[in-house]
Parts: structure tokens; C-alpha cells; sequence
């Protein structure tokens, strides 16, 4: 299996990191944060069910899975042998939000 981040995770991924640099003012946390969740992601390769089944999700085509890493679920579908990482999304927020970020 292999892991590929759709350009919704990418932009979610960026809009962690500026986050922590911008507003933190710190971009060694920036860095360590966003590489935290894509250490955590790379598990996935030869654990790919592990993640629990998204309840807000389950009425879609994929079957959208979760991993969790600090404040952020990394939202996952496998498809053909690949795992799609769909967003990384901050469990902070309005759950129902995620339903309005995976379109």
C-alpha cells in the first residue's frame, strides 16, 4: 500500500503550519506538528483498518476512516491498493464540519 495526500489534506496540512508560524510565531512547532501528522499517516501503510469508520461520514461512496494525532483526525479512504489521506481535520472544531470540508 501507499499513502497519497489529496490536495485538500495539503491545504489543511499548510493551513496548520502557517498557523504555528504565523500566529505561534514559532516554526519549529509549526514543523514539528505537521510532521507528527504525516509520521502518524505513514503507519497506515501496513495498518491500513485501523482507523474507526467516520460516523458524520457514512452515508458517502468511500468508506472514510480515522487515525488520530494530537488535535487532528486524519481522515482516510483506500481505494486500489491506496490510501487516500482526504483531509486532516481539528477535532477543536464543529464536528459537523467535516461533512462541509469533504464535498
Amino acid at each position: 500500500m501507499k499513502i497519497f495526500w489529496t490536495e485538500e489534506s495539503h491545504r489543511r496540512l499548510k493551513d496548520i503550519f502557517d498557523y504555528y508560524y504565523f500566529e505561534e510565531s514559532n516554526i519549529k512547532v509549526a514543523y514539528k506538528i505537521v510532521n507528527e501528522i504525516v509520521d502518524s499517516a505513514e503507519i497506515l501503510v501496513s495498518q491500513p483498518n485501523m482507523g474507526v469508520v467516520e460516523d458524520l461520514l457514512r452515508k458517502r461512496k468511500n468508506v472514510y476512516r480515522y487515525i488520530v494525532c494530537k488535535n487532528y483526525k486524519i481522515i482516510y479512504w483506500i481505494e486500489n491498493n491506496i490510501i487516500f489521506i482526504a483531509t486532516v481535520f481539528d477535532t477543536r472544531q464543529n464536528p459537523q464540519k467535516i461533512k462541509r470540508s469533504l464535498k
